[in-house]
């Protein structure tokens, strides 16, 4: 009794410490959003499409970072979203952008379901290998199924009504970019509670050592397979943003170089904390495009130069080296006193 006691208190503490992070971590996003709002109020298609990238990263991050699957298929899941979306617009008339999120989310945890059947039964580069087929297969059921996706003229027509039936959305992407923000926070959110749930906890073990998690009693696969539903919702919701963003979804939505770019952009902020997806998408896409906009012929050359750069001197990631700073500078100032 006096353990449970004790043990009571010290719960509380480290749930009311990680409330904290978390509603520090959203007034960031909010921050972020707020500057770039007012500082590029001409280019807010980009700001937008950062936090597309930004859904997409975090749905890799639950199945890497935190399930250590190893894959790159995540553009099958989240075209699947897409394409759903998309379709329920142009071919069902439902065209209320709510409504369009949870389709794609509905689309992208099927797509998720399928696909974790199909790479669980590899292991490391099986995995990756099975990955790739799938997106291969995701592309060329996309390309073949013109009558519904519009194959290589991509799929049009989508024309979504207001948010709340108030909130038109107009040509500079204000109403988009406000939807994204506030559905990435809403993520964001759900997905730090239920990665320190003991669901999340279960996923964090069997990254580790799932051999000795399997011997404990606990159901392995099927486990994973629901992270993996989780993950293919939250990219299915990506992709729905993307056809209501942009009102027309094409083959690059399920395309390999999509799930490579997400990759990169993972190991570039750092796997496992959810912060890292984020941090990670903001610096790639903004470098990219800055780059690129001031060397149109040689910009992915400095962006190689970047990663290679990270993965030499910060292994961990930007999020990794961050923490080994601070670690570095607490210690230091404690040795002081």
């Amino acid at each position: 009794m006096t353990d449970l006691a004790q043990s009571a208190p010290a719960s509380m503490a480290t749930t009311s410490s990680c409330l904290k992070r978390d509603a520090l971590a959203i007034a960031i996003i909010i921050s972020v959003a707020a500057v770039g709002f007012f500082l590029f109020p001409n280019n807010l298609a980009l700001l937008s499409r950062i936090v597309i990238m930004m859904l997409i990263v975090l749905s890799l991050d639950l199945v890497t970072g935190y399930g250590g699957i190893a894959t790159l298929g995540q553009a099958a899941i989240s075209g699947s979203g897409a394409y759903a979306a998309g379709i329920a617009a142009a071919h069902f008339g439902i065209v209320d952008p709510l409504a369009m999120l949870a389709v794609g989310a509905a689309g992208g945890a099927l797509a998720g379901l399928v696909s974790s059947v199909i790479i669980l039964r590899g292991h490391g580069l099986a995995q990756l290998v099975l990955s790739i087929a799938i997106v291969q297969l995701a592309h060329e059921a996309a390309n073949k199924a013109s009558a519904w996706t519009g194959g290589s003229d991509g799929l049009s027509g989508i024309a979504p009504s207001p948010v709340f039936g108030m909130f038109q959305f107009d040509l500079w992407g204000r109403t988009t970019f406000f939807l994204a923000v506030a559905l990435l926070i809403v993520v964001f959110f759900l997905l730090r509670l239920i990665m320190r749930s003991p669901f999340g906890m279960l996923c964090r073990a069997i990254k580790e050592d799932p051999v000795r998690v399997r011997a404990m009693g606990a159901a392995v696969k099927p486990t994973l397979i629901k992270l993996y539903v989780l993950s293919g919702a939250v990219a299915g919701l990506g992709g729905a943003l993307h056809a209501i963003s942009t009102r027309v979804v094409g083959l690059d939505s399920v395309s390999f170089n999509l799930s490579a770019e997400a990759l990169v952009m993972l190991v570039l902020g750092g796997t496992g904390n959810l912060f890292g997806a984020m941090i990670g998408t903001l610096v790639f896409v903004w470098f990219e495009d800055l780059v690129s906009s001031i060397n149109p012929f040689h910009w992915l050359t400095m962006v190689g130069v970047l990663l290679v750069a990270v993965v030499l001197f910060a292994p961990r990631g930007l999020t990794g080296a961050a923490e080994d700073i601070y670690r570095r500078l607490r210690r230091d100032r404690e040795a002081g006193k």
